[in-house]
């Protein structure tokens, strides 16, 4: 018998809410879980803030290294891809 929780798409459901995807812990049946990002569980708030800080992390990285590169640089790719 199919279980009752089934994806939007019609197939049953992929277990992502077992386990936290930060540190791993299961995730109760009867306790809270709390997502981020449309689909990502976290078994705390905690978890989860930490793990928005490390995107934001990620994010400002990227961010500084796109606007280091030198304007000559970013002309090359412009004119590259009008070119094409």
């Amino acid at each position: 018998m199919k279980s009752a929780s089934l994806s939007y798409s019609g197939c049953e459901d992929s277990h992502f809410l077992e386990a936290c995807t930060l540190c791993s812990k299961p995730l109760g049946q009867n306790s809270d879980i709390f997502m981020y990002r449309g689909n990502t569980p976290f078994c705390s708030q905690e978890c989860r803030q930490e793990q928005m800080g490390i995107d934001e992390g990620r994010e400002k990285r990227c961010r500084r290294r796109v606007s280091k590169k030198p304007s000559s640089e970013i002309k090359k790719s412009t004119e590259t891809l009008v070119v094409a």
